[in-house]
Order: structure tokens, then C-alpha cells, then sequence
């Protein structure tokens, strides 16, 4: 190449740049008036066992808008040491494939890998360009020595792709061959934004995690609530889904409760204002002999740790469920007991009423066919819209 070329090859590969990711905001010059915000997360659980050199391309959904993303790796479950020795970010074109110019590649502390110890979780370093809102964002990350006990979270609701060898620097498809509806290692990405902005996180179960909602089509309700808040004004544009499915608010299990993830999964996250609380429903339906008052103390847990950190907590009550296998009349009781110290006891900061939203007005104790995926337990994508579109706004932020 001429020496007269390359001013040129450089202003074109910038554009290029600019065009995906954005370029920088301008008033990131003044560090004072930006401040960082979670634009995606989900929770972190055991995933069996780890495989060793395997690669994942991780399709993610954000939304907030920034810039300088990092992304936050999770060693939480594992028994060992894990290295990520190649992790790349991109946009994706489709499937596997990425937008091309887009892939690039992370560093942490400046170093192209990163070693996260058994228990712990790391950033990476913030990548220069903007990311718009609702992009979908992938992760590339290749373990060399992976062994013991995976971190991920299971139920994605997404496809994402994986493949055997180092391909996190390709932005074709050719070699990710393998399909998987599963996070590994990934739990949350972070962008800078100004500092009026924020985002709300919402804790709950597998209906928070988007079971019977369209797979690849990001119609979980919060999902449908981060839409609402990107063409509402209100400084509340970011949205993290920290649902598991199968999890519980007093014991561990499907994921570690909602008391013993609280920290990791929620407070731990940047820029969050509010936190929406939205579990119970396996607590009662297990018959373990947890009664109202058990749910209740946990929680105004919750709600206190939460208000230490300074968070707003929004509750939402428990939906109907009726049909689904453990129902009974003695769960049916502690349901409705729980959904009154919900409704009533101002302990929360604002309330959203799902039973109401949800249930048939023929039978209460049913949710109404029309918003049922099929098993009297989880919407489906019209009742998953119905759940978001129910919240006030503005209860978002009354604290």
C-alpha cells in the first residue's frame, strides 16, 4: 500500500466504526457529568460442567443507549481459577454472523486475557464508540483450560452459538455450527451514559425469565417494558432481567434465592434507581410448609437491603395460577394473604397489581386463556405485554 492510501484506509475503517457502534459522545470529555448504567444483565447460576477450549457467541438485547461498553464475566459457580484468554464484542448481522467492522476485541487492565477467580466476577476494560439502544450485541469469548463447575444462566430465550477452538475474532458464521439457548460466563453489560439516566432491575422467576414467551424476539415483559421506556421521558431507559427460572425468594435451588442473589445479581450493578420485585410463586407452589408470614418477612428483607442501597423497590403481586399442578386450595391462601401485604402494608415504594392484570375475571384463581402459554402458569407473549404494559411509569421512580 502507497503512503498516500493509508490516511485514506484509516478515515474509512473510522466510519465504518462510527456506522455500528457510533462514534463517542462528545460530552464524555467531562467524566464528572457520565456515569455508568447496566443496559443488560441475567442471572448467574451453575451450568454443569465447563468444557475446555470452546468458544460461545453470546446474543444479547440491550437497552439503554451509551457509550464505553464493558461487560462483566462470571466465575460465580466455579470451583477454580477460569482464564478467558480472546473476547470480542460485536453487533450482530444475523445468526452467528456479525455485522461487518463490528467485532472487537476486549481487554482487561490492557491485557488481552483475563484470569477471574472461583467465586468472583470482572469487567473489562470500556470500549470506545456508542452503542445504541435495543442493539443486539455479541459476545465472543474463547476458554482454553475450562474444567469444574460452569457459570452461566441457563433459559436464555435467545440462540446463541458455540464452537470448538478460538473463533471469537471471526465475524463469519462458517464455524459456529453448534446452537445454544444458554449464557456462559456472560452476566451483565454496562455503558456510560449522563448521569440523570438510570435503570430499573427486575428480580423475579422463570416468568421474569420469559418462559412461554417467542424465543429471538425479546418478548419477555421486560423486554416490553424497556420498549415503553425508550419512547417515554423519564430518565429510567435501562432494564435488567435477573429472573431465573424455577428460583424462590427463602431457598435455594433453581439459582441461589432471591435473599442470597440480591447482592450479586442487583445491587451490584451500576446506575440501577429501582428495583422491581416479582417472585413468590415457587415458594408456594413447593409445599414445604412456608407460610404467609415466611414470605412476607422475606420480603421486607428485601425491601430493606434494598432501601440501604438507596434503590426504590416496586412490588409487584403474585399471579394467578390455578391449573398448574401444585395448585391447591392451602396455596391458593398463602398467595392471597402475600398479595395483600403487597398491596396494602406501604412498605413498598409502588405496586403493581399482575394478579389483577392477569387473572380471569370468570375465575380469579385463573389466569384469563387469552393471556395462558398453555400451562396455567406463564404468559404468553400477549400477557407478557399486558404485565408491562400495567406498570405506571412514573411509580418507577416515586422514590
Amino acid at each position: 500500500m502507497t503512503t498516500s492510501l493509508r490516511p485514506l484506509l484509516v478515515t474509512v475503517v473510522t466510519l465504518l466504526l462510527a456506522a455500528v457502534f457510533g462514534p463517542a459522545s462528545a460530552t464524555s470529555q467531562a467524566p464528572t457529568a457520565r456515569h455508568e448504567v447496566i443496559t443488560w444483565g441475567a442471572s448467574a447460576d451453575r451450568m454443569g460442567n465447563a468444557v475446555a477450549d470452546h468458544s460461545y457467541r453470546l446474543v444479547v438485547h440491550t437497552s439503554v443507549a451509551g457509550d464505553n461498553l464493558r461487560i462483566r464475566l462470571s466465575n460465580a459457580f466455579g470451583d477454580r481459577p477460569l482464564t478467558f484468554d480472546s473476547v470480542y464484542a460485536g453487533v450482530q448481522s444475523s445468526g452467528a454472523e456479525l455485522v461487518h467492522g463490528s467485532n472487537r476485541r476486549l481487554t482487561f487492565g490492557g491485557a488481552r486475557s483475563v484470569t477471574v477467580p472461583a467465586g468472583a466476577t470482572t469487567y473489562s476494560d470500556p470500549l470506545p464508540g456508542r452503542l445504541p439502544a435495543a442493539t443486539n450485541l455479541v459476545v465472543s469469548l474463547h476458554t482454553a483450560q475450562a474444567a469444574g463447575p460452569a457459570t452461566g444462566h441457563g433459559m436464555a430465550m435467545q440462540t446463541s452459538y458455540a464452537a470448538a477452538g478460538d473463533h471469537t475474532a471471526e465475524e463469519g458464521a462458517a464455524n459456529w455450527t453448534e446452537r445454544i439457548g444458554s449464557w456462559l460466563y456472560l452476566d451483565a453489560v454496562t455503558v456510560r451514559t449522563d448521569t440523570s439516566t438510570s435503570a430499573v432491575v427486575a428480580l423475579g422467576d422463570s416468568i421474569t425469565d420469559g418462559w412461554q414467551s417467542t424465543t429471538d424476539l425479546n418478548r419477555r415483559w421486560p423486554d416490553y417494558l424497556a420498549r415503553r421506556l425508550q419512547k417515554a421521558d423519564t430518565p429510567l431507559k435501562g432494564v435488567a432481567n435477573e429472573g431465573i427460572s424455577g428460583n424462590k425468594v427463602l431457598a435455594d435451588g433453581a439459582g441461589q434465592s432471591a435473599l442470597n442473589r440480591l447482592q450479586r445479581d442487583v445491587l451490584s450493578h451500576p446506575g440501577v434507581r429501582t428495583v422491581f420485585l416479582f417472585e413468590g410463586v415457587n415458594d408456594i407452589k413447593a409445599h414445604t410448609g412456608v407460610t404467609a408470614d415466611d414470605m412476607i418477612d422475606g420480603y421486607r428483607q428485601i425491601i430493606e437491603r434494598a432501601h440501604a442501597a438507596g434503590k426504590c423497590v416496586v412490588g409487584a403481586t403474585i399471579a394467578p395460577f390455578k391449573g398448574w399442578s401444585e395448585w391447591d386450595a392451602a396455596a391458593e391462601s398463602v398467595r392471597v394473604q402475600v398479595n395483600q401485604f403487597i398491596r396494602d402494608s406501604g412498605e413498598l415504594d409502588a405496586v403493581t397489581d399482575f394478579d389483577r392484570i392477569l387473572r380471569s375475571p370468570y375465575d380469579p384463581e385463573r389466569i384469563l386463556p387469552f393471556f395462558d402459554g398453555g400451562d396455567h402458569l406463564h404468559p404468553n407473549d400477549k400477557g407478557m405485554q399486558a404485565m408491562a404494559d400495567a406498570i405506571d411509569l412514573g411509580s418507577l421512580t416515586s422514590c
